[in-house]
Parts: structure tokens; C-alpha cells; sequence
């Protein structure tokens, strides 16, 4: 059995300068992957790849048995691979409610999609109660809640999220986090890019640190979690 995602010696070069050299990992469906590391160690920059934005200069990825290589990035939409970005890239001016159905743009299920935007507001109550607001009214934390519940308006067989908990306050990571963690228990697949390592490794299946543009450590999150070396570099422990 394939996994739903796999990437195979992925390289993404932006001119001279391989941000991305050679990574291979897979999600398997149901599953939290996570990819930790410091700032530059290429993360970003794999998503982003990986939801057509990028071209890979080499390397192999392939989405529940297709491949990606020539796939634009709406089509890679459509096929179920869902992108939230890192700085949530919002539309300010448009309502909360407007930007949830903008994640929605490629189906035409009214219905389908009325249910999802009430699953969004049982997610995220703050944004039902809000949702005739300009999306530009909202906290960073609430924010993050609308880009996540526009991604998930696409209907994904796997969620990427890319440092969803950036510049919260520790209390609105935690919701972040407990939310993730009940996607989880729904049975939503997620590739999650995390700053807060200790976070991301309690909640992943698998996980993977990369530097430098490379994979150098690969195991469960509770396996990592407990890594010495992973410990010292990430978890600020001695």
C-alpha cells in the first residue's frame, strides 16, 4: 500500500543556491508528519513545493499515486493537498465568512459547503460569532483560526500548516495546538512545519529535522522528543 504523500530525493534550488537538497519522507493517511528545524533549514520552502509554487529543479513527489512534477498549484488543490501558509495571508478587507468561502472556490456542493463553514465555526467558535467581521478586525491568533478553517473549506485529504503557533501568545498556541490535535482525532492527515518543536513532536505520528536544506534525523515524535541531540538543539535543554 502507498502512502498518501511521497517525496523522493526532493532538490528545489531558488538560482545557484539548493534551498532543498535531496529529502525524502512520506505521510501515510491519518497521520501527523512533522518537519522541525531552525529558520532556513528549508521547510518553507518543501511546502511550498510541494503545493505547486515552487518548481523542484529534481526529485520525485507524488500525491495519493500521482505525480506532481508538472501539476499546477490549483489542480494540486483540487486533488486534495491543502496549504496554509506560513503569515496566514488573509483577505483583511473581505468578512470572516467571505474568506472561508474563498477556500471552497473549486466545488460547487452548496450544501457541502455550508456544512464545512459550520464545522469551521464549531472549530473555531470566535469566528462564528464574528463572521460578518473584516478579517482584518481579528487577533493573530484568530487569524491563524481563519486560515486554517479556509484550507480546510477545500475538503483536503492532507492539510499542510506552516508554523501555525508563529508569533501567538502562549494561551492562543495552545488552542492552535488542541485544534490540531482534534483534526487528529478526526482522522485529518497534516504535514506540519512547527517553531515550537516540543509542540509539534508531542502531537506528530513521525518527524523529521532538517538543516541546512537536508533531512538529518528521522523517527516517531515521542522517539525524537526524547533525543538527546534533538533535546540540546531545539527543546533549549542541556
Amino acid at each position: 500500500m502507498t502512502a498518501l504523500l511521497e517525496v523522493e530525493d526532493l532538490r528545489v534550488a531558488y538560482g545557484k543556491i539548493e534551498a532543498v537538497k535531496g529529502i525524502s519522507f512520506k505521510v501515510e493517511a491519518g497521520e501527523v508528519v512533522t518537519l522541525i528545524g531552525t529558520n532556513g533549514a528549508g521547510k518553507t520552502t518543501t511546502l511550498r513545493t510541494l503545493s505547486g509554487l515552487l518548481k523542484p529543479v529534481g526529485g520525485q513527489i507524488r500525491f495519493d499515486g500521482k505525480s506532481l512534477k508538472k501539476t499546477p498549484a490549483h489542480q494540486i488543490v483540487s486533488l486534495g493537498l491543502a496549504h496554509s501558509p506560513e503569515g496566514r495571508h488573509i483577505f483583511p478587507r473581505m468578512t470572516i465568512e467571505d474568506n472561508l468561502r474563498l477556500g471552497a472556490f473549486l466545488r460547487s456542493d452548496r450544501a457541502g459547503i455550508e456544512k464545512d463553514i459550520q464545522r469551521a465555526y464549531d472549530l473555531f467558535p470566535i469566528l462564528g460569532e464574528r463572521r460578518k467581521q473584516a478579517a482584518g478586525t481579528l487577533s493573530g491568533g484568530e487569524q491563524q483560526m481563519l486560515a486554517m478553517g479556509r484550507a480546510l473549506m477545500s475538503q483536503p485529504k492532507l492539510l499542510m500548516l506552516d508554523e501555525p503557533s508563529m508569533g501567538l501568545s502562549p494561551i492562543m498556541m495552545q488552542k492552535i495546538m488542541a485544534t490540531i490535535a482534534e483534526l487528529k482525532s478526526q482522522g485529518t492527515t497534516i504535514l506540519l512545519v512547527e517553531q515550537n518543536a516540543q509542540a509539534a513532536l508531542s502531537l506528530a505520528d513521525h518527524g523529521h529535522v532538517m538543516e541546512v536544506g537536508s533531512i538529518v534525523l528521522s523517527g516517531t515524535g515521542q522517539n525524537l522528543l526524547h533525543d538527546e541531540s534533538v533535546r540540546k538543539a531545539y527543546l533549549g535543554e542541556d
